[in-house]
């Protein structure tokens, strides 16, 4: 069963930037497709950010393109999200995620998560 804890949220003014880390452990094998999703007041959890493992073709929603990376260590154990440039409409919980095993990273392929990790709260203030 794998585990996914995020780290290293917190409040930032608009422009600000915040690195999030997410520990993963457990049994990850055949996990190819890992990810981050974000959930703001009232709306839905949506889909930020996937790379394939290990440290493969990154890919992000348009709303963030340029301004956050998404990153893992050799150790493939860590999984990051680097975000710059951040705006008021980034605030929400982050959450780091996992597809389920033996599904293949795709752009907008955010149906094949099935497991999400602990969250991490990211304010921005204007």
């Amino acid at each position: 069963q794998v585990e996914m804890v995020a780290s290293g949220g917190g409040s930032v003014q608009a422009g600000g930037s915040l690195r999030l880390s997410c520990a993963v452990s457990g049994y990850t094998a055949n996990r190819n497709c890992m990810g981050w999703f974000r959930q703001a007041p009232g709306k839905a959890r949506e889909g930020v950010a996937t790379i394939t493992r290990p440290r493969h073709d990154p890919y992000y929603v348009d709303s963030v393109k340029g301004r956050f990376t998404i990153s893992q260590d050799k150790a493939d154990r860590t999984l990051y999200l680097q975000m710059d440039g951040l705006k008021p409409e980034d605030t929400a919980i982050y959450y780091c995620a996992a597809a389920r095993p033996g599904a293949l990273c795709g752009r907008g392929r955010w149906d094949i998560f099935d497991y999400w990790g602990q969250g991490t709260q990211v304010t921005v203030s204007s």
